[in-house]
């Protein structure tokens, strides 16, 4: 990962926006629709509260001129069009209020993270806003549903998941997380699962496998498992190098063992 993915609450404040024409315009109606607040200079003292700019300026030594007399000033700067002048890049963006999505390629092809942009607005639900709207309006009561915070995850895991009650790759209807609440427990996988590891490939794991990388508690992996598989599993999932002990701990826990070992 060369570059660390942010969202950037711009509400109210102010943004530099420097440059005319249709990429200007186009930055524009980005940070209008994220609520920033447009001023085109950053000689006087409102430039104090600017944090970021954006410079939509044709020529390649003005745009140059430009961003490096911004960074002088402490701006975070975005060249449209010229990665290596950045620093920072805008992502392709699946708006579903309050969730968002950013595809970014690190400036390697807008038209390449559009496409992927595409895609995913054909197989996400205008409701998944909403669901994540019901989530947060249910958090009390889910927190006091499952207190502890291992048993709250694996349930809102398992609810989420591709056969759960509020997959969020279906429609939802308002009644849904009420549903789930009402319902008895979800089953949801818990102790040890083993995965036989192939190769380093990660597209080569199995649904199930990529599934049970993405919640687990504990991975437990053999040496000369790839770090793109053990990428795979969650940020804040326990790594540890090595088999398991005779008893694990508690929760959901894998060994990753590479083929034709014992």
């Amino acid at each position: 990962m060369k570059q660390l993915p942010i969202f950037v609450n711009l509400t109210g404040r102010t943004v530099v926006l420097k440059g005319k024409g249709a990429a200007a315009d186009a930055k524009r109606r980005l940070i209008e629709r994220a609520g920033g607040k447009i001023i085109d200079d950053c000689t006087n003292e409102i430039c104090k509260c600017a944090r970021i700019a954006f410079v939509a300026i044709e020529d390649n030594d003005g745009a140059l001129a430009e961003a490096e007399r911004l960074r002088a000033k402490g701006l975070l700067v975005n060249v449209v069009d010229r990665p290596d002048l950045c620093d920072f890049t805008t992502p392709a963006i699946v708006d579903r209020d309050p969730v968002l999505i950013a595809i970014g390629t690190g400036g390697a092809s807008a038209g390449l993270a559009k496409a992927i942009r595409q895609r995913l607005e054909a197989m996400l639900p205008q409701s998944l806003g909403k669901l994540a709207s019901a989530l947060l309006s249910a958090r009390s009561r889910i927190k006091a549903r499952w207190p502890e915070a291992p048993d709250r995850r694996r349930a809102i895991d398992a609810a989420l998941a591709g056969d759960g009650v509020i997959d969020p790759f279906r429609e939802q209807n308002e009644s849904a997380i009420e549903s789930w609440l009402s319902q008895g427990d979800a089953h949801h996988l818990a102790g040890l699962h083993e995965i036989a590891i192939l190769s380093g490939d990660p597209e080569e794991l199995t649904l199930r496998s990529a599934r049970l990388l993405g919640e687990a508690d504990h991975i437990f992996h053999d040496a000369g498992v790839s770090p793109q598989i053990i990428a795979r599993a969650r940020a804040d999932a326990e790594r540890h190098p090595g088999p398991p002990p005779d008893k694990p701990p508690p929760g959901l826990v894998l060994y990753l063992r590479l083929q034709g070992r014992s």
